[in-house]
């Protein structure tokens, strides 16, 4: 037999118990007490894998205290572990059932006795905790328990006697100060105030939630903040709440990265305070596209749930493996269907990109004339001849372009080219800006060859399509260097919603160790730290030129899952390879000025 300590949600009734059935007993007799003071005579229990249930532990004898445990602990909300006897082989649950109550009978029923008597033993006769617990067949957890009275005020420890405080009161107030415990004391003897009992003693005495140390998933030893110590040495709790989450987060974030060095294709970390309802989702096979969610409780606790699908992305896999001739490439082509970016997202991203690259190529007529002979051989969904006007329903994506360096430099550079063509200075382009076909044919002959590159520069900007695989071929191909154009803005931050991608961004800006720090946090705290990197504000050193792979050519991506821009670019990469660098650039200010 070995005397343990077994949590309340570990154990259930055996089939061989006398107890067991349907409906609970009766335990009205006894619930007070166990209330009051808790489980005191271990329950009879073996493991639990002989009656299909590995992990767990079959109650033989002492049912009915632990369904009075149970009742205890749904009123108070909180769950104690229960002493047990862990039956050998060949033990006799009738004959430890017995020693167990006769060893405890030798006890004085009052706790603050039995304190009294145990620290005469240690004090006195230099027994060791482990020693009295065997000499009365108690656990060494009730044994610390009841010495941990010792450290209460004794006032206190007198209304524990009378039956004034509850077991679970008691036990909070051992991890009290002096102080707390006076200041508890002033509000139980005050007829106006409220007096915290019970887990709302907890959280007035650590100031809300308290993380227990049984949460962590990180070694303590590595924790360099206080823990205040379960005097019951059965817990302990965190002082430092911030210190704990970032311990915890780079803990959670390296579950999330063994997970994925394991094959799972996808990790979901949930939001703190997110329940995982197993209703809502269905168990998928890892190899049939299943999912580990991992759910974080705001006390810290941390679950992770392997091998499920949301109903409705379990639905679509379904579907799919119905239709024949399918591989399991193309069942995991299906379930990767969601996009890395959003719309607006890849809205934002393919206007930026296209205004750097046009501005670029004002540089390089030479490159534009190419371009343009590419355009009448293969033809454009452009070229009718009509302007890329860059609209977008987006109000704040489209200040941000119009604003941005690229697009101003672009429109400098179209002013020279308007002058030339004798447009008016204010005409929105200089494609489509004249009505006599043969006037502006006139004009273009009277112009020397540079002066006309330069038109021929800025028309193909206009007129060359935003988010096409062209913008890909010739920002890679000129080198653009989007941190010349492009600075990060609130347009960009308020379209990024997708947990995995923001906390990717903040490893990028800031470091892995931080990104890890924070990756259960939500998605508009990491935007915050972020943009406290970007910014140098709250003491974050700035992050100086810094550009999303989203935006850079060639573009990159942060995830597994399809990225438009990235497709095109795999797709001209091929041939864009191996050419020739570009050709010198020409200045249309220094040509008009000829």
């Amino acid at each position: 037999m070995q005397l343990a300590n077994i949590d309340l949600g570990k154990l259930f009734v055996s089939k061989t118990n006398m107890r067991h059935g349907t409906k609970p007993p009766d335990v009205s007799d006894i619930l007070a007490t166990v209330k009051a003071r808790g489980v005191i005579v271990p329950l009879i229990v073996r493991a639990g894998e002989d009656e299909g249930r590995p992990g767990m532990f079959a109650i033989i004898a002492g049912a009915r205290r632990f369904h009075a445990a149970t009742l205890a602990a749904s009123e108070s909300g909180e769950a104690d572990a229960l002493p047990c006897a862990v039956m050998d082989a060949g033990d006799d649950a009738a004959a430890l059932e017995a020693s167990l109550i006769e060893n405890i009978a030798r006890l004085d029923p009052d706790e603050v006795a039995q304190w009294e008597s145990f620290t005469r033993l240690i004090q006195k006769e230099g027994r060791s905790v482990e020693q009295i617990a065997q000499t009365f067949g108690l656990t060494d957890l009730h044994v610390r328990r009841v010495l941990a009275l010792g450290n209460l005020l004794p006032r206190i420890r007198t209304l524990y006697r009378e039956g004034e405080i509850n077991a679970a009161s008691i036990r909070h107030l051992t991890l009290a100060t002096k102080a707390q415990q006076k200041a508890w004391l002033a509000l139980f003897d005050s007829e106006d105030d409220y007096c915290p009992t019970g887990h709302q003693l907890k959280s007035w005495l650590f100031g809300g939630v308290s993380i227990s140390t049984k949460h962590a998933l990180f070694p303590l030893e590595t924790y360099k903040g206080r823990i205040i110590a379960d005097l019951f040495g059965e817990d302990g709790i965190f002082a430092d709440s911030d210190q704990f989450w970032r311990a915890q987060n780079a803990a959670i974030a390296a579950k999330r990265d063994a997970f994925l060095a394991e094959g799972w294709g996808e990790v979901e970390v949930m939001e703190p305070g997110q329940y995982f309802h197993s209703w809502e989702y269905e168990r998928t096979p890892r190899d049939k596209g299943g999912k580990v969610f991992i759910s974080i409780s705001h006390q810290g606790e941390v679950e992770c749930h392997e091998g499920w699908l949301s109903g409705r992305d379990a639905k679509k896999a379904r579907a799919l493996e119905a239709q024949d001739g399918r591989t399991e490439a193309d069942r995991q082509a299906v379930r990767d269907q969601r996009s890395e970016t959003t719309g607006p997202l890849q809205t934002y991203i393919d206007l930026h990109r296209h205004a750097a690259a046009r501005a670029v190529l004002t540089d390089h007529p030479a490159v534009a004339l190419r371009l343009m002979v590419a355009h009448v051989i293969a033809g454009s969904p452009l070229w009718n001849v009509r302007v890329e006007g860059q609209h977008v329903r987006n109000e704040a994506i489209a200040t941000s372009v119009e604003t941005c360096a690229a697009e101003t430099l672009f429109d400098q550079k179209r002013r020279a080219v308007l002058a030339l063509l004798d447009f008016p200075p204010d005409a929105p382009n200089a494609t489509g800006g004249g009505d006599d076909l043969t006037a502006i044919f006139a004009r273009l002959i009277g112009l020397g060859d540079h002066d006309v590159m330069a038109i021929l520069a800025v028309v193909m900007g206009e007129t060359m399509q935003a988010g096409s695989a062209i913008v890909e071929a010739v920002g890679s191909y000129l080198e653009v260097d989007m941190a010349r154009f492009w600075t990060p803005d609130d347009a960009l931050f308020d379209l990024i919603r997708d947990r995995q991608v923001v906390n990717a961004l903040l490893r990028e800006v800031a470091g892995k160790a931080l990104a890890d720090g924070n990756v259960a946090e939500k998605i508009s705290t990491q935007k915050a730290i972020i943009r406290d990197c970007l910014h140098g504000a709250n003491g974050r050193k700035p992050a100086e030129g810094w550009v999303p792979k989203w935006l850079c050519f060639p573009a990159q991506s942060y995830t597994v899952r399809p990225f438009a821009t990235l497709a095109k670019w795999k797709q001209v990469e091929p041939l864009i390879k191996g050419l020739p660098v570009p050709m010198p650039q020409i200045d249309p200010y220094a040509i008009a000025a000829e």
